[in-house]
């Protein structure tokens, strides 16, 4: 490790909000919309510029698309050494035996031979059943095929299809026992994903310095690039070599079982490079990780002596590990010449970078000693001590070799030198002999097991046990609906063997459902509102896209936060003590970021989800004997298919160049697109329904009233009054309106990475209907949005309140001549929307805002909105109390509750504004 981290009550509510009702938003076609200054108000309640955070997330975000750019000092780092290019996919080209001017599917005879040879790989069903189809008399000749079973087609990409190394089987000895190790070459690895056309616009490669001002004083980190680690041993390679290019390899191990019975497990190594951006390397569809390995998964279970074993194993894993990992040795030195895919040619250093897995491979891979930290010396009876508390330091690295070197001289002498440089007696780790690697220094965060499967973990634990399982669950019942929030129907505390994907939907309401609980000993719950916030904070800030030195002093604060109240644990009688590896981890956080980039650089949650792909899927492929041998033959081939496909994408579009990316933080402001569908839900829906079934009580006057003021003149100023009488002679000319039940939001491509729209939000509005099942029924539905009154900004609440969406429609086109002058552009969505308060000023302790509904005269108030006001939506926490009432429903609660907490933990966006 490097340096250790350094560095009021609820308001009531206030009545002077029911005379007002929020002020339709200006256009740019009715700049009098709005005008009226009965409907002015200011926010009273939200000083979001005199939050020190807001400072730090708004420069933040100013200087995401432009940020101040220092180049390495070196112009020749990541230059190429030979001006001439040739193209990835005409290497590939040459390198098919088959390949012709006219085909550009060869080896295959046509587009629909291509295609059925791409199905049968990579979407069809077992190689019997493809056999057996193909097999059918005449369908071969009818559609023209090159193969008439599973058996030529395999013999087809074995034979004329180029794709990436093969993998190969070597024995290793430990122990006068063999054991078989399939992998492939990793410099031959490095090189194709080096070389892959599909990443040839977007490899960096010489490493930058960020900055958010100009005077750079406020770095930012993102890319792998931007981090120390790559600066500082750019500059150690340049004294031995200068001009190089570097390659950070990335390596994971994680042992995963690969069948629901019989216990059958397989041991993957991936590997990928830091060259690629990280929004590339976290899809898998983008193939950016390489299966490098399939490790031995024996258990050794014939040796009877535990501590042997363990030894043992140890010893496997790190002898095979360092045959995969042993040409970077030399070549990290010397360099290896390599083309990219764009054709130029580089004399690239591979260097071991870091490693990503879960505790026990960071135990396994640094050889300490379980219960302590792999980065640093910190004692196992400080591992729950605050960053200015624990005593520790980096491990030493120097003193750890000077161990290992003692193994000539005999056995005892050995295992006592490792104990005292604080490692197990590993024979010859894989890191041992490899060029500019610190091991300790190369074990990374890991958001999915130290937070989510981790520390959330315990968290909830301990919140079950001091807040009671019953009452937590039924909170967790009556919360209403959002696009971001799961509903747990039978509550949280009773689930087992909770992924983390179920704690991280857990964690966007946790903090909301224990405010108002009722502790032992009617103990206060401030300090236990501190602790969640602090921990949930931290958990939030620590996978931010982009990183500057002020948002990872937010991150050692929130910590800080947890640390200052976690006592309360130890109070209620829950924990003795908080002495947990992965709590320690946290205070490493911030140097790791600084030195390698934010945190989805080395996600395991990557490749956790590779191991369906090249572990479960391919076991699948097989007939379960001799497992290894056929699924490393199984992914050879897919891999084929998948490079042949881009070579044919290459040729279709005529090998379109496009201009190369320069890496620039992720986006911080969300940007996303408001989007409809193009029929309405429902054509036709009357009126009565409106008010009856969708809950708008008062469409028809809100509607008028918007008609009234759409006619009237830019400089006219009228009074309320005024405005009724005339919404008052407004006939509506129509007893139906179409309706849509849904508003979405989807992604916007910002950095032209080719990636598919996806929704990242939504609001709903529709009644509920009953069907013969009860199970079947569906509730009614209509969730609560921002809506932006016309000032809103892309950060802050400022110019926002919250509304409840009641019902979406559309004026129908022969409506609009009777109804609305010639000049007012009419948006074609309109929404009904109900009103709550201002935001009030986030509480001391959970650091929530309070709202509530606008009440006028006991009813709701209520306006008839374009949905473009509507920013995103908002999930509301009612406020519980002692007890949650038995009468609330998820469906209910937001007709039956009168004060809510805005939930600032939905998704980062919320996170950030909030």
């Amino acid at each position: 490790m490097g340096d250790p981290p350094t560095d009021e009550e609820d308001l009531g509510d206030d009545g002077a909000h029911d005379e007002w009702e929020p002020p339709l938003v200006p256009s740019a076609h009715n700049p009098h919309e709005g005008d009226d200054e009965e409907y002015d108000i200011q926010d009273q309640h939200t000083p979001d510029t005199q939050d020190p955070r807001y400072g730090v997330e708004e420069r933040l975000r100013e200087h995401e698309d432009a940020p101040i750019v220092v180049q390495y000092p070196d112009q020749q780092a990541g230059q190429p050494i030979n001006p001439t290019k040739q193209l990835s996919n005409a290497t590939y080209h040459t390198q098919l035996i088959s390949s012709g001017p006219n085909n550009m599917y060869a080896p295959f005879t046509s587009k629909l031979d291509w295609e059925m040879a791409r199905w049968a790989k990579l979407r069809g069903p077992s190689s019997t059943a493809f056999s057996e189809l193909v097999s059918i008399e005449g369908l071969s000749d009818t559609l023209g095929l090159s193969f008439k079973n599973t058996r030529e087609l395999n013999k087809i990409i074995d034979n004329e299809l180029p794709g990436r190394p093969k993998f190969k089987r070597e024995q290793i000895v430990i122990a006068d026992e063999a054991f078989d190790v399939y992998f492939r070459d990793i410099i031959e690895c490095i090189t194709a994903l080096f070389g892959d056309p599909n990443f040839a616009d977007f490899l960096v490669f010489a490493p930058e310095r960020h900055y958010a001002d100009e005077d750079e004083t406020v770095r930012l980190y993102h890319e792998m690039n931007t981090g120390k680690w790559w600066w500082n041993t750019q500059k150690c390679l340049d004294r031995k070599r200068p001009g190089a290019t570097i390659i950070p390899v990335i390596i994971s191990s994680d042992k995963t079982q690969v069948t629901l019975f019989r216990n059958k497990t397989a041991y993957p190594v991936y590997m990928t490079i830091g060259n690629i951006p990280k929004e590339i390397r976290r899809k898998p569809s983008r193939h950016a990780h390489v299966l490098l390995a399939y490790l031995p998964t024996t258990r050794l279970e014939h040796v009877t002596n535990k501590a042997s074993r363990r030894r043992m194993l140890a010893n496997l894993y790190h002898a095979c590990v360092g045959r995969v990992l042993a040409p970077l040795a030399t070549a990290g030195i010397d360099g290896v010449n390599m083309r990219s895919g764009d054709g130029a040619v580089r004399r690239c250093h591979p260097l071991f970078a870091c490693f990503a897995g879960d505790y026990p491979e960071q135990v396994l891979v640094t050889g300490v000693k379980t219960m302590q930290c792999p980065s640093c010396d910190v004692p196992s009876d400080e591992l729950g001590l605050a960053a200015g508390a624990a005593n520790y330091q980096p491990r030493n690295l120097d003193a750890v070799l000077d161990a290992l070197r003692v193994l000539d001289e005999g056995g005892l002498a050995f295992v006592r030198a490792c104990t005292e440089a604080g490692i197990k007696p590993i024979i010859h780790p894989y890191w041992e002999g490899l060029p500019f690697v610190n091991i300790f220094e190369s074990i990374t965060p890991d958001i999915l097991h130290q937070l989510y499967q981790g520390l959330v973990k315990h968290l909830l634990t301990w919140l079950s046990e001091a807040c009671g399982s019953a009452e937590i669950d039924a909170r967790c019942r009556r919360l209403p609906p959002n696009h971001h929030i799961r509903h747990f129907t039978k509550g949280i505390t009773t689930l087992s063997r909770l992924s983390g994907t179920e704690h991280s939907q857990i964690c966007r309401f946790l903090l909301g459902i224990i405010i108002d609980i009722r502790l032992p000993n009617n103990t206060s719950s401030s300090r236990l509102l501190h602790a969640v916030r602090g921990l949930l904070d931290f958990l939030y800030l620590a996978q931010y896209p982009c990183h500057s030195s002020e948002t990872l002093a937010l991150l050692d604060e929130a910590l800080d936060i947890f640390h200052d109240n976690k006592e309360i644990f130890v109070d209620l009688g829950i924990r003795n003590s908080f002495n947990l590896p992965k709590l320690h981890f946290a205070l490493h956080y911030t140097h790791m970021i600084r030195m390698y980039g934010t945190t989805d650089n080395y996600n395991t949650e990557y490749t956790e989800r590779l191991h369906i792909d090249l572990a479960k899927d391919a076991y699948r492929s097989t007939n379960h004997k001799n497992e290894f041998a056929q699924m490393t033959t199984w992914l050879e081939r897919r891999e084929k298919i998948f490079r042949h496909e881009k070579y044919i994408q290459w040729r279709l579009t005529g090998a379109a160049h496009h201009l190369h990316h320069h890496p620039r933080p992720l986006e911080m402001s969300f940007r996303r697109t408001q989007t409809m569908t193009k029929h309405p839900s429902i054509k036709a829906v009357t009126l009565d329904k409106i008010v009856n079934e969708y809950g708008a009580t008062y469409f028809r006057e809100s509607l008028t009233r918007y008609i009234a003021k759409a006619t009237l003149s830019v400089d006219a100023a009228v009074t309320f009054r005024q405005l009724e009488d005339q919404a008052g002679d407004v006939y509506l000319p129509f007893q139906t309106l179409p309706v849509f039940h849904k508003v979405k939001w989807v992604s916007v491509d910002v950095r032209g990475l080719g990636d598919p729209l996806v929704t990242v939000n939504s609001v709903h509005a529709r009644p509920g209907h009953s069907r013969p099942f009860a199970s079947d029924s569906v509730s009614p539905r209509f969730d609560t949005a921002f809506i932006n009154d016309g000032t809103g900004g892309p950060l802050g609440v400022k110019g926002y309140r919250i509304g409840q969406v009641r019902v979406v429609f559309s004026i129908p086109p022969q409506a609009l001549s009777t109804l609305f002058p010639p000049t007012f552009r009419l948006p074609k969505h309109l929404a009904y929307v109900e009103w709550f308060t201002a935001f009030q000023a986030p509480d001391r302790n959970h650091g929530l805002r309070k709202v509530s509904r606008v009440i006028k005269n006991g009813e709701r108030l209520a306006s008839i909105i374009p949905i473009s006001n509507i920013h995103r939506s908002a999930h509301l926490i009612p406020r519980f109390g002692a007890n949650a009432p038995r009468e609330w429903s998820s469906a209910n609660v937001l007709d039956e509750c009168q004060t809510f907490f805005v939930n600032p933990y939905i998704d980062r966006h919320s996170f950030v504004t909030l």
